[in-house]
């Protein structure tokens, strides 16, 4: 559980950063595929010292492609069709289709009482995110959901996967950013702004964090840690990030914060965090 906390705190100031900083500034396809290269260059020196079986390589870049390189191109569309409120409130859903995949994964079966601490992060979630929808957003919410279910899925199966402890992982790691990084760039070449280039040290500064820390050392923390936590604690976890992001906006850039809203939704997400680490099946030890 240690390694999703840090990598909550990690991603907390980096939603920051992206929102402060590089939001309508530097095209986001450009931004994520840099992150995504960056990432692999990190990894790279391991993935050239320790030979990784074919067949575990693919499967490594398969995860990354759906969990990272799928998700960002739907999740970018959405924005097309969402206003940004919208989009992170339905984020909140990602819990469900984690407990979803997982107990089917692992049962063959639904037992929705399962559901349990994933549904009440979404309501704390929801507490402190809820805004009024626009008209027209049927399509965006597709799209949107779609992003939700490749992070999902992509957790999931990693968990799933014969890979050892969490420093042996670092050695075919970066197979899954190969997977990444050929989706992210297909996406550029279809859809990026190349007017919107990073133009000042800042921006190339924070673009080095998101690429080195936040995508390459998070990616890898998180998909480890969520080899070390059931089902449901890793729904719940997902859902974390919103207060943490949001109590980031407020210490370092003043962004006003609905404190009774704030409150309420954190301690509904505590809750089911606490009822997923108690009322749920226990994991299945990764090998």
């Amino acid at each position: 559980m240690h390694l999703l906390w840090l990598v909550t705190a990690i991603w907390a100031f980096s939603f920051s950063l992206i929102g402060e900083f590089l939001a309508g500034v530097v095209d986001p396809y450009l931004a994520v595929a840099s992150r995504m290269l960056l990432a692999l260059l990190l990894f790279l020196p391991q993935l050239l010292r320790h030979n990784t079986p074919p067949r575990l390589a693919a499967q490594l870049a398969g995860i990354g492609a759906i969990q990272l390189g799928l998700m960002y191109l739907l999740l970018y569309h959405s924005f097309l069709y969402l206003s940004v409120a919208e989009v992170l409130l339905f984020t909140i859903l990602t819990p469900v289709y984690i407990s979803l995949l997982d107990h089917l994964w692992q049962y063959k079966t639904l037992h929705f009482r399962w559901l349990g601490p994933a549904v009440l992060a979404v309501l704390g979630a929801l507490v402190m995110r809820y805004q009024s929808l626009s008209d027209h957003f049927w399509f965006g919410l597709l799209l949107l959901q779609g992003a939700n279910l490749c992070f999902a899925f992509g957790q999931v199966a990693y968990r799933r996967l014969p890979l050892g402890d969490t420093l042996a992982q670092r050695h075919s790691f970066g197979w899954f950013f190969v997977g990444a990084s050929v989706i992210c760039f297909a996406a550029v070449l279809l859809f990026a702004n190349w007017q919107k280039l990073p133009q000042t040290p800042l921006h190339l500064g924070i673009l080095a964090w998101l690429g080195l820390v936040a995508s390459g050392l998070g990616y890898w923390l998180w998909n480890a840690g969520a080899r070390q936590v059931n089902a449901d604690q890793l729904a719940v976890m997902n859902n974390v990030l919103i207060p943490a992001g949001l109590l980031v906006n407020f210490v370092f850039w003043q962004h006003t914060v609905d404190w009774l809203t704030f409150a309420l939704g954190s301690l509904l997400i505590l809750a089911s965090l606490r009822w997923a680490s108690v009322a749920v099946p226990s994991p299945t030890k990764a090998p």
